[in-house]
């Protein structure tokens, strides 16, 4: 069973383009990079590296340090009820820890085809409007409010 608490990673680089990924399950579902903790013991920004690796090969320990910043910001959430099966019984609710991460330009993506089937990069505004779930949407926006 998935824990509900999971990290959501926004992939972007300086010109303001953001990483959204397809899901392989829901066609036109544009996401950044989410997912549970695999134990109660993992560390958050673990839980985001780890992530960030499984879902579009980026390795966070290649990168310069402390490109993975934690947004200092947490939502809580309903659980789609299409992804519920996955919980314990009666869990409906998810608490989301919000991280950003800034590649160089020509950072290689390569996806997990189980979990996504395709990625493009997106001006950070295009990308929160695509962006299926109301809370990624936010965090982009929130990410983007702060560096300008």
């Amino acid at each position: 069973m998935k824990i509900p608490i999971s990290v959501l990673v926004v992939i972007y680089r300086s010109n303001g383009e953001v990483l959204l990924i397809e899901r392989a399950d829901r066609a036109n579902f544009w996401q950044s990079v989410t997912g549970s903790l695999d134990s109660l013991s993992e560390d958050l920004f673990a839980a985001a590296s780890r992530e960030v690796l499984e879902e579009t090969g980026i390795d966070v320990q290649r990168l310069l340090p402390d490109s993975l910043k934690s947004m200092q910001h947490q939502v809580e959430y309903e659980i789609y009820p299409q992804w519920r099966h996955r919980y314990a019984p009666g869990v409906i609710k998810n608490i989301e820890h919000w991280f950003c991460l800034e590649v160089p330009d020509g950072t290689s993506v390569i996806l997990a085809p189980r979990e996504h089937t395709s990625y493009q990069w997106v001006p950070f505004l295009e990308a929160a409007k695509k962006c299926f779930s109301p809370s990624n949407s936010e965090a982009i926006l929130k990410l983007f409010s702060t560096r300008q």
